[in-house]
């Protein structure tokens, strides 16, 4: 996507991602910059008739009523950005910074913020000269939006604050705007606020958790049918018959998924009219596509809350068209909050699944006929063993990290802003949660993979052979021990990135 234009229509997830990830240049249209104008309108004369209005002629939060003389209120814009700019801790990273800016420029596109063209247009410039602010992980309650992160973003406007070098170093902002050819804003009454009061951070980890979370769960069926045919499980559970009965739709899908890839199988047939063969397999084999499919269904509930926010103006207060403005509480996180929890939950659970298959291939007295811990010669070698001990302790951490944030209010400024989301805090550990899914998840892979190597001379299914044809350059045969933390980080690349689920689908068509 070379660029991403920004109109009054909102823009979509993917954009997000194109400019977040890819750097997508960032377009304003005319068609927004007139609605900017018009809303700029009313606020200024709302200042030449010496109306009391928050943001605009009064202070923020719990002094809301004090009155502020209108020469001093761009100074008060600019008190606002200082003073709110109060985060601390490790850097956010670069592509929810990226995405939290251009998700601004969104909100103030759509005309109701009272703001100039002209701040719009500096968030874009920053994006488009690939200058990123520094914002500190810990700062944000989710309610009045994320308002410490998205100061840090605005003190760069001011040619204060930090940004992130080319090596990642915390840097001075105003040379690096000098050198970009980048003049700092002066900000107008109204504008400082419109500029932080929004859940923008919020968002942009919601929606770029939703794409990575729709890969893994594609690739999560691949690792659990990969799991079930090295250890000689059934497809029969799978069958679509049996989901029909039960109209889960995510379930439906994922089994789906799984009863392709077990199919053409040498493995799979190998043991079909084994009478003496387990009646019923375990748990985590059997019931994979309940587990990954409710996780679908959570994810679409995820993508419904993120899609609506994209079309919402979370701003406070708010300029309407006919003059007025007005207090409201859409700055409040719940609804992005209360979605990030319930992935984080759903995440957890799908990784604490697939580390069950892994302890499951590794210990032989479950494992079907596969060697201790897939070392062909266990005992001198302990093979994947403490791998495993490694998914054991992700599925606690993801565990601790499932406990929902957005039950933890704490009253702040007074007790004006007496409940909050903490829908901040729901996004960043969501994207812990993903990024410890998707290292359960390589090994599984890697057990998976090796689990069917050494069922050889028997074939494994298509699927299983494009898994092994990437996996072995990585990891080799089963053998002697060697170093595995590498193999483990190389693995866990090889599944995030789209190449592997691209080869499975050529080899058995499109995962569902």
């Amino acid at each position: 996507m070379s660029a991403v234009h920004i109109t009054t229509v909102p823009v979509t997830p993917e954009e997000v991602i194109a400019v977040a990830r890819d750097r997508a240049r960032v377009v304003i249209d005319a068609g927004a910059r007139e609605a900017m104008a018009r809303s700029r309108a009313i606020v200024d004369s709302i200042e030449r008739e010496g109306r009391p209005v928050y943001g605009v002629s009064t202070g923020f939060g719990a002094l809301a009523n004090t009155f502020v003389a209108p020469e001093r209120r761009a100074e008060l814009q600019h008190a606002l950005i200082r003073s709110h700019a109060a985060g601390v801790g490790d850097p956010m990273p670069v592509e929810v910074v990226r995405a939290m800016m251009l998700l601004r420029v969104r909100s103030l596109a759509m005309g109701l913020s009272g703001v100039r063209p002209e701040v719009a247009d500096a968030l874009a410039a920053l994006l488009n000269a690939d200058i990123t602010p520094w914002v500190p992980r810990h700062g944000s309650l989710g309610a009045s939006g994320d308002l410490a992160p998205l100061a840090h973003c605005a003190m760069v406007l001011l040619g204060e604050g930090w940004v992130r070098a080319e090596d990642g170093t915390r840097v001075d902002a105003g040379p690096v705007l000098q050198r970009a050819g980048l003049t700092p804003i002066t900000l107008s009454s109204k504008e400082g606020l419109a500029l932080i009061n929004g859940t923008d951070g919020m968002l942009g980890m919601l929606i770029l958790a939703v794409a990575d979370l729709r890969h893994l769960l594609a690739m999560a069926d691949v690792c659990a049918a990969l799991s079930n045919e090295a250890m000689l499980g059934s497809d029969r559970p799978f069958q679509p018959e049996l989901h029909e009965i039960r109209p889960q739709p995510g379930q439906a899908r994922s089994a789906a998924n799984i009863h392709r890839l077990l199919q053409d199988s040498e493995v799979m047939d190998s043991h079909r009219n084994d009478t003496a063969h387990a009646v019923q397999d375990a748990y985590s084999m059997r019931c994979a596509p309940q587990v990954a499919g409710a996780a679908r269904d959570v994810l679409a509930y995820a993508e419904t809350a993120a899609a609506q926010e994209l079309r919402s103006v979370v701003d406070n207060p708010v300029v309407l068209p006919d003059g007025r403005v007005e207090s409201t509480g859409n700055f409040h996180g719940a609804p992005l909050g209360y979605a990030a929890d319930f992935l984080g939950i759903a995440a957890a659970d799908v990784g604490s699944i697939s580390e069950r298959r892994v302890d499951r291939l590794l210990d032989v007295t479950r494992s079907r006929g596969l060697p201790a811990f897939l070392s062909p010669d266990p005992g001198v070698n302990s093979g994947l063993m403490i791998a495993q001990y490694t998914a054991a302790g992700i599925v606690a951490e993801n565990r601790r990290l499932a406990a929902p944030a957005s039950v933890d209010s704490v009253p702040t400024s007074g007790m004006q802003e007496d409940h909050v989301s903490m829908g901040w805090a729901a996004g960043c550990k969501l994207r812990t949660i993903i990024d410890n899914l998707g290292t359960l998840l390589a090994v599984e892979l890697l057990a998976g993979v090796q689990g069917l190597q050494l069922r050889q001379p028997l074939i494994p299914s298509p699927a299983a052979r494009a898994a092994i044809a990437a996996v072995a350059p990585i990891a080799g045969k089963p053998g002697p021990d060697h170093f595995l933390a590498p193999v483990i980080e190389q693995v866990k690349h090889l599944l995030e990135s789209p190449a592997l689920k691209a080869e499975i689908e050529a080899a058995v068509g499109p995962l569902r």
